[in-house]
Parts: C-alpha cells; sequence; structure tokens
C-alpha cells in the first residue's frame, strides 16, 4: 500500500511540475529576460535559437524534478501518514496538504526573505538567511499543524467560528516578521518589477501544488487489498 502512495505522488508531483516548468519557461524566463535587459541599462538582440529552447528545457526539467521532490515527499509520504488527520473528504484533503506545504515550503519564509529577482544584493549574509529560512519552514509546519488541528476541534461549530479559529494560528507568522534582521536590499530593477516578479514567483508556486492536488485527488485514494477484497484507504 505504501507503494501506491509513493506511486501516486510521483505521478501527480510530474504533472505539477511539468505545468509550473511550462510556466516558468514562459512566463517566468520572459520575465527574466527583461529584468536582465533592464539591468544591463541597453537592449540586446535575440540570441541563438538553439539558447532559448535549451533555457526552455531546462526550466521544464527544473520543474518536472522541484514537483516529483515535493510529490513523493508531501502526497507521497506526507499523505500517507497525515491522510486521517486531514480535514474534509476528497479534493478538499489534497488541497488542505498542498496549502500547508505551500506554507512550509514558500509562504512562511518569503514573509520575511521575499524571492528577488536577477540583479538584487541582499545585505544579509548567505547563512543567515538560510538559517533564517530553515526556522520559518518549520514555523510554517507549525502553524499548518495547527490550523489543521484547530478546524477538526471547531468543525462542529458555526462554520464563521470555524472559518476565524482555523486561520487565528497564522497570526503566529507575525512574530517572526517583527524579530527578523533588517535586509536592506540594493540592485538597479525598480521597486516595482521587484514586486511584479516576486508575484510571479508566488503565483507559479501556487500553479505548482494546485495542480498536484487536483491530479491527486484525480488519481484517487490507493485500495487496501487484504484476501481479495478491496477497501477504502481512508476507511477506519
Amino acid at each position: 500500500m505504501a507503494t501506491d502512495y509513493l506511486t501516486r505522488g510521483a505521478l501527480s508531483g510530474a504533472a505539477g511540475g511539468l505545468v509550473y516548468g511550462l510556466f516558468q519557461a514562459t512566463v517566468g524566463n520572459s520575465f527574466v529576460a527583461g529584468l536582465e535587459t533592464f539591468e544591463s541599462g541597453h537592449g540586446h538582440g535575440a540570441g541563438p535559437a538553439v539558447d532559448g529552447v535549451t533555457t526552455a528545457a531546462v526550466s521544464v526539467g527544473g520543474g518536472v524534478l522541484w514537483g516529483l521532490l515535493f510529490g513523493i515527499a508531501v502526497f507521497g509520504v506526507g499523505y500517507y501518514f497525515l491522510e486521517p488527520a486531514l480535514p474534509g473528504a476528497g479534493a478538499t484533503k489534497r488541497l488542505a496538504l498542498a496549502a500547508a506545504g505551500f506554507l512550509t515550503v514558500s509562504g512562511a519564509p518569503w514573509l520575511v526573505l521575499p524571492p528577488q529577482p536577477p540583479g538584487v544584493e541582499q545585505a544579509l549574509p548567505t547563512e543567515t538567511r538560510m538559517l533564517w529560512y530553515g526556522g520559518l519552514m518549520a514555523l510554517g509546519a507549525l502553524v499548518a499543524g495547527l490550523c489543521v488541528s484547530t478546524y477538526r476541534r471547531t468543525g462542529d461549530r458555526h462554520p464563521a467560528i470555524t472559518a476565524v479559529a482555523t486561520a487565528l494560528p497564522l497570526a503566529l507568522l507575525a512574530v517572526p516578521v517583527a524579530l527578523a534582521p533588517a535586509n536592506p536590499v540594493t540592485g538597479p530593477v525598480p521597486a516595482a518589477l521587484a514586486t511584479a516578479y516576486r508575484w510571479t514567483v508566488v503565483v507559479g508556486q501556487m500553479g505548482l501544488w494546485a495542480t498536484v492536488a487536483a491530479v491527486h485527488a484525480r488519481l484517487g485514494d490507493p485500495a487496501l487489498v487484504t484476501d481479495g477484497t478491496e477497501f477504502a484507504a481512508t476507511a477506519d
């Protein structure tokens, strides 16, 4: 049965990674190329076609690898152990797990260390940023767990009460934002373009997680086979 979970996680991760890679190969790479041209201070002619094809292929391949990593780790191993605790059923479970994954891997760390466009230099040294990023990932996982736990405790109450109570642990994310050391950045990219670049990265990551969740839900739950009889994997 564990193999079935890993297989479904890998398939859904590959699908999500492919979508993410295609997004990067089209929207993301075009944005980065524009920023690099802006940084250089003058335009560049179009390079050889093979350069664009190679860059796109690398983006797609890298996206698939990221998707496989997230799919196997989160929707393979993680879903196997966390399925009974996840709220809702079917697609809702997957979306909850995808939201927790996004919050852990990207959402919480980006509150303090947002993605930076090419050419931007950060004041904090790399080692410090890595320590903060790791700590924020741990906090993101903790907050996601608290949100799920709160939902399960208040799920039988009024929907408004449940929604507020479930979102309440997110307030903990304000603590590192207030305590984090300043990290001023310098570079030629205007603030508006830097903000647009960050949102492009956020949209790409959200699309990755949403696609993985949707494909995983489409694949369904593995069946627990005992003596030739199949039972739903979620059965108690």
